[in-house]
Order: C-alpha cells, then structure tokens, then sequence
C-alpha cells in the first residue's frame, strides 16, 4: 500500500477538515508543510500536484486528490466506518447544504488572497481586511446557526457523532475566534465545536496541535 501525505498548511482551515477526517476514519499519514506565506503553494513542484495552487492536496491510493470537500467524500467512500454521512438521503442532503454554506459561502470571500487582492484595489489596510473577515463570518455563521437548529438533535450537526459538516464547521469556528467575531449570537454552533474538541482526533487536527515550531 502506497503511502497516504497531506500536503497542507498548519492554519488552513481546508485541510484541517482533512486532518479531521483522516483521523476520525484512523487513516495514517504523513503530513508536509506547503508554507502559503512564503508561497511554496505557487512551486513548480505544488502545482503539479494542485495546479490551483491551493492546499490541500492529498496523495493516497495511487492517486493525488485535491479540494477538501471531495476529499471527504471519497475518504468516506473508502472507509466507511465511521460514516461521515448518513444514510438518509434527506438527512445528507442537509448536512452537505450546512457544509456548503461553510466552504463555499463563507470561505471563498475570506480567503486571504482574495482579501488581500480587495484590501489592494481599494487602498485598505490591515484594520479593513480584519474588518471584511468579521464581517462575512458573523453573516455566514449566522445563517449557519438557523441550519443547525433545524435539527437540534444530538451533541453534533451529524447527530451523536460527527461528521462531514462538524468536520467543516469547526475550522471555520477557529477562524472566526481568530477574526474575533462575536459568537454569542451562535450558541448551538459554540456548543457543538465544544463537543467536537472535546475528540482526540479533532483535537489532533488543530492547528496548534500541528503548527511547525518556526511558526
């Protein structure tokens, strides 16, 4: 069997939902850092494996596979225990739309080179790309919280285990603490990152559980 390596950056909320995953399905591997602030992610050697130029990308099973989401599907295929998803097809369909308000909504307009390239065209400064952050993630995360209780049952957006939403929610939770957007307004969101964090392998997943020392 052919080594699994994620290539990934420590604070990249995209793949610390595949570390979340790879560890929740107790998938071993390698990780090697792609440090987006000095733009090894624009590396020959990168962009041969995501000619996007974005990470994550992971290498498994002969194959080199790119966008967190997909990732998740296919790591869910290929190991179904746990699930990542349920079996009821409406359940599922809800559960993706709360991942895709999270990773299709609210992440791409706070990329950060999507900021930066807006901060630029209009002659902003750090205190205007802080303030665009808090401005979309309270916004998404409001209309996330209205999702989530939809279904209020169980300690996770999956029920009584997590799943391909909680794998995407919590990322984005540590985000918004880092923007300092006020959460107070997200209680059950708040509730279940706490329930999530509360689990080895989400815990091993974080971001300063994984962050290189010269970081």
């Amino acid at each position: 069997m052919t080594e699994t390596v994620l290539y990934d950056y420590w604070r990249s909320s995209a793949s610390f939902r595949v570390r979340i995953a790879l560890h929740l399905k107790g998938i071993p591997f390698t990780p090697v850092a792609v440090n987006l602030l000095e733009g090894d992610q624009r590396s020959e050697s990168h962009l041969a494996r995501n000619p996007q130029g974005l990470v994550p990308a992971l290498a498994i099973d002969g194959l080199m596979m790119t966008q967190s989401l997909a990732i998740l599907e296919y790591l869910d295929s290929r190991t179904p225990k746990p699930p990542l998803m349920p079996d009821d097809p409406a359940e599922a369909a809800r559960l993706r739309a709360i991942a895709h308000a999270i990773a299709m909504e609210i992440h791409p307009i706070c990329n950060p080179s999507v900021v930066a390239h807006h901060a630029a065209a209009f002659d902003g400064d750090a205190d205007d790309s802080a303030a665009w952050m808090r401005h979309f993630i309270d916004k998404g995360l409001r209309a996330v919280e209205a999702l989530a209780d939809q279904s209020p049952r169980g300690d996770f957006l999956h029920g009584d285990a997590p799943g391909l939403a909680d794998c995407v929610l919590v990322p984005q939770l540590y985000n918004a603490r880092r923007w300092g957007v006020d959460l107070a307004a997200m209680p059950r969101l708040v509730a279940i990152d706490a329930a999530c964090m509360d689990l080895p392998a989400f815990r091993a997943a974080a971001p300063e559980t994984v962050k290189p020392a010269d970081n």
